[in-house]
C-alpha cells in the first residue's frame, strides 16, 4: 500500500476543443462528352469510391418489361468489347476493385470501390462497361434465371410481401411506383439481350450522366484520368426525361395478405408526403425520429418495452422520386412485427401512440435526443468515401443543390419542438394511412375490423 501512495500518477487526458464539422462540398465541371462530374477530396481515404448516376428510370422500361433496368444495371458487370465475363471479373479482382449496379425510380446507379493507386484502372474498367457493355445473350440469359429465381423468395418474405401490397395498394395501377422494382415473373421472362441493347441505346449516354469521385486524390491528375477513360465514352446529346407527377390514394384502410399458420404479423403501415425539396423536411424528419427512429422511440417504449410485442416498430420516410423543378414524394412509413395474438392489440395501441402525439406533442427532451442522435454522429456516418459519394449521388437523383447536406444538419439543429410535432402529426395522420398485414387471416381479420381504422380487405399470398 505504501508503494501504491508514493507512485506518480500522471492526471488523466481531457478531451479537446470540439473541432467543426460539415458535410463536405464537391467542386462540379463537365467532360467533353457532357459527362457531369463531381468531385470531393478526402485526405486519407485511400479506397476511392465513384458513382455513376444514368438517367435511365424506371417509368421508361417499356411495356410489359419491368425489371429490364435491373437486368441491364447487373449486366454492366458481365462482359465488354475488350474482356469475357470471367475476364472482366479477373480483372476488378486484380485492380481491388468492386462494381455494383442497380435500378431504381431516379434512374441506374453504378458504383466503384478502387484503390487510390489504382484508380486509373478501375476508371478503365468502368468506362469499358459503360462506352460497350457486351450483353451477351447467355449472360442476360443467365441473369434473368436468376431473377426469377429470386422472385418466389422475395414473395416468401413478409416485410418485402408487405412493401409489394403497399405499393400497389398506394399507387394507380398505371403508375411504374405501383408494381415491383425488379420485375414480376411475368415480365422479366420477356427479357431478352435484344430488350437489354435496346433499353441501353435508347437512355444510357454521358450528356444525360453524372460522376461522383471521392476518395484522397493527393497527387492524381483527376482530369486526366478521366478523360482517357469516361471521357472516351460517346453518346448522342440528349435531355433529360420528363418526371411524371407522383399520384397517390391514402384513403384509411387495411389490406390483409394471408398467410394461414402465420405465429407473427408483418406490420407496413405509409402513405406519400413531402420530399426533401419541401421546407418542412427538417422538421419531418426530426419528428419522425423521434416517433420511430430509435430504440427510445415513442413506438418502441409502448410497443415493446411496456407491452413486449415486438422486437422493434421502425417510423421513417424513403424519398420515391424528385423532379427538377423540386416536386416529388416521398413514402412516409411505420414498419415492425408482432406475434399473431396481439396483431390487434398492437395495432390499438400504435394508434393510441399517434393520437396522444396529436393531443399532446412532443417533448422537448425527445427532440434534443434526436437532435443529438442525428446531428451529433454525422461525422462517423461520412468517415468512408463510399458514404460521401452515395449521399452526394442521391442529391444529383433528387435534383437538390450540392450544399443540401451540410444545410440538413444546420436545420435539424435549429428546429424546435413545436415544429417537430406538427410535422410528425401531418405525416401520420391517424385516418390517412394505408396498413398492410402479413399474417393469418383466419385470426387476426375480426381484431383489426374491431378498432375502426378502416375498411378491412383480405387478399391470397402467392
Amino acid at each position: 500500500m505504501t508503494e501504491l501512495a508514493t507512485m506518480d500518477f500522471h492526471p488523466q487526458p481531457q478531451p479537446g476543443e470540439a473541432r467543426p464539422w460539415a458535410f463536405p462540398a464537391p467542386e462540379r465541371g463537365t467532360l467533353d462528352n457532357g459527362l457531369t462530374v463531381l468531385r470531393c477530396h478526402r485526405p486519407g481515404q485511400q479506397v476511392v469510391a465513384v458513382e455513376v448516376l444514368l438517367d435511365a428510370p424506371l417509368d421508361a422500361e417499356p411495356a410489359g418489361l419491368d425489371g429490364v433496368g435491373t437486368i441491364m444495371a447487373r449486366a454492366f458487370s458481365e462482359g465488354t468489347d475488350k474482356h469475357s465475363a470471367e475476364e472482366f471479373a479477373a480483372e476488378l479482382e486484380r485492380a481491388g476493385a468492386t462494381l455494383d449496379a442497380h435500378a431504381d425510380h431516379p434512374g441506374v446507379r453504378i458504383s466503384l470501390e478502387v484503390p487510390a493507386s489504382r484508380l486509373a484502372k478501375g476508371l478503365g474498367l468502368l468506362a469499358d462497361a459503360l462506352r460497350a457493355p457486351a450483353f451477351a445473350e447467355s449472360e442476360v440469359e443467365r441473369l434473368v434465371r436468376n431473377r426469377l429465381d429470386e422472385i418466389p423468395h422475395e414473395l416468401a418474405n413478409p416485410a418485402r410481401r408487405a412493401a409489394k401490397e403497399l405499393s400497389k395498394e398506394l399507387f394507380p395501377a398505371t403508375s411504374r411506383m405501383s408494381r415491383p422494382r425488379q420485375g414480376t415473373e411475368e415480365t422479366v421472362e420477356k427479357i431478352d439481350a435484344a430488350a437489354v441493347r435496346a433499353f441501353y441505346d435508347r437512355h444510357v449516354r454521358p450528356a444525360t450522366a453524372t460522376v461522383v469521385v471521392v476518395g484522397d486524390l493527393t497527387g492524381t491528375d483527376l482530369d486526366d484520368l478521366l478523360a482517357g477513360t469516361l471521357g472516351a465514352w460517346t453518346g448522342t446529346p440528349g435531355e433529360p426525361r420528363p418526371v411524371p407527377p407522383v399520384t397517390a390514394d391514402d384513403t384509411g384502410r387495411v389490406v390483409i395478405v394471408d398467410r394461414p399458420g402465420a405465429v407473427q404479423t408483418q406490420l407496413l403501415i405509409g402513405r406519400i408526403g413531402a420530399d426533401r425539396h419541401d421546407r418542412v423536411w427538417p422538421a419531418q424528419v426530426l419528428g419522425t425520429y423521434c416517433l420511430g427512429g430509435t430504440l427510445t422511440s415513442r413506438l418502441d417504449r409502448v410497443l415493446r418495452e411496456e407491452k413486449g410485442y415486438t422486437y422493434g416498430v421502425r417510423a421513417f420516410g424513403q424519398v420515391l422520386r424528385s423532379s427538377p423543378e423540386g416536386t416529388g414524394a416521398a413514402m412516409l412509413a411505420i414498419s415492425g412485427s408482432v406475434d399473431t395474438p396481439n396483431t390487434g392489440p398492437a395495432l390499438q395501441d400504435l394508434w393510441t401512440v399517434l393520437r396522444t402525439l396529436a393531443a399532446d406533442g412532443l417533448t422537448d427532451a425527445e427532440r434534443d435526443v434526436a437532435v443529438q442522435n442525428l446531428v451529433g454522429v454525422a461525422p462517423l456516418k461520412y468517415e468512408t468515401a463510399a458514404a460521401v459519394a452515395s449521399t452526394l449521388a442521391e442529391q444529383v437523383e433528387q435534383h437538390l443543390p450540392d450544399d443540401f447536406q451540410a444545410t440538413l444538419y444546420q436545420q435539424l439543429a435549429a428546429t424546435g419542438t413545436v415544429e417537430a410535432t406538427a410535422a410528425v402529426i401531418n405525416a401520420f395522420p391517424v385516418d390517412r394511412l394505408v396498413t398492410v398485414l402479413v399474417g393469418d387471416a383466419a385470426r387476426i381479420k375480426a381484431p383489426v375490423e374491431a378498432l375502426g381504422i378502416g375498411d378491412v380487405t383480405v387478399v391470397t399470398a402467392e
